[in-house]
């Protein structure tokens, strides 16, 4: 039995008092708690955070703050979110179940960890979970893992749905730590793994996401989230894509497109976009997108499926929103 302190904070300035060195602060529960189950995660102290940054504010200039608290249930059904940022509703509406989706946070959601196996499996070299150990996956069972931005060192993907269309929506995160207050754009947090993929994303010690921003993009209202997994429901991406295209007279004036399940963070596909920009909405025009982006992918034995699967939803929702 793992033993640690539970307090409850009542403002972000209690719990940036509260934390400690080596505690964890708790919302949803619905990643922090499976993980403290399996004795992945150890913290000393946990601080209740889930009573606070609780609201959905549309600025004065435009686009929308979300506070951390925020239920995914609760984002996803807000009329302004559905009406001009409909990616992240549907992307939100793609993960877990709706249960879990009723308890789990913005920010948790944000900061959940991998869904590999070999993380999950203590009995398994990770060098997510204990740095210098090895990492099976890269000879294992890799179907769900990377093809793009991976290490020698991790393959594992970020589970997250919302993440992609905050990544495509250019969403800057807002935090506050002992230091004071900071923002980061989203496609910033999370870090690729590198030599260190126990270093997962750029918080500093005990800071805590407060609140996340959605800019004005006029054109995502054209916008959507596709998810291609194995079961229609409660199943991690194997191939995602979050998309808004901007058209004029048949031709593609700007875009955004993000990718997940196919790299350790949130993946912007900023080939493919600069592909896109002054072609003609054609599906040539798409797939040759598509291809520029996937270049780069390095597959494992068991999902080089992946590259040819990305490229051919990737064309399929840019058809969609053209259309």
């Amino acid at each position: 039995m793992i033993e640690f302190r539970y307090d409850r904070a009542d403002d972000v300035g209690s719990a940036l008092g509260l934390i400690g060195e080596s505690g964890k602060y708790l919302a949803g529960g619905t990643n922090l708690v499976d993980l403290m189950r399996e004795t992945i995660e150890r913290p000393t102290a946990l601080v209740d955070v889930s009573g606070i940054s609780g609201s959905i504010e549309e600025q004065a200039g435009g686009g929308v703050r979300i506070g951390a608290g925020v239920t995914n249930s609760a984002v996803a059904a807000h009329p302004v979110i559905r009406r001009d940022y409909p990616m992240l509703s549907r992307a939100i509406l793609a993960g877990a179940s709706a249960q879990i989706r009723n308890m789990a946070s913005v920010g948790g959601n944000i900061l959940q960890r991998t869904r590999c196996y070999y993380f999950y499996d203590d009995a398994a070299r990770c060098n997510k979970r204990a740095p210098g150990a090895g990492c099976d996956a890269i000879d294992g069972f890799n179907r769900i893992h990377a093809i793009l931005g991976a290490s020698p060192d991790c393959v594992a993907t970020h589970p997250s749905d919302m993440c992609v269309a905050l990544a495509a929506l250019d969403a800057i995160v807002h935090l506050r730590g002992p230091e004071g207050e900071r923002t980061l754009p989203c496609v910033e947090l999370h870090h690729l793994p590198g030599g260190r993929p126990d270093i997962e994303t750029a918080l500093k010690p005990r800071e805590l996401i407060v609140s996340v921003e959605l800019p004005v993009v006029p054109f995502a209202r054209r916008s959507t989230y596709r998810k291609v997994r194995d079961r229609s429901s409660y199943a991690f991406a194997l191939v995602s894509v979050a998309a808004a295209l901007d058209l004029e007279g048949g031709a593609v004036r700007d875009g955004r497109i993000a990718l997940g399940g196919v790299a350790h963070k949130p993946w912007r596909a900023y080939a493919a976009e600069a592909a896109l920009k002054g072609k003609p909405a054609t599906a040539e025009s798409f797939r040759a997108a598509a291809e520029a982006e996937l270049k780069g992918a390095a597959p494992l034995s068991g999902n080089g499926f992946k590259v040819e699967l990305a490229k051919r939803t990737i064309v399929s929702v840019l058809q969609e929103l053209a259309a």
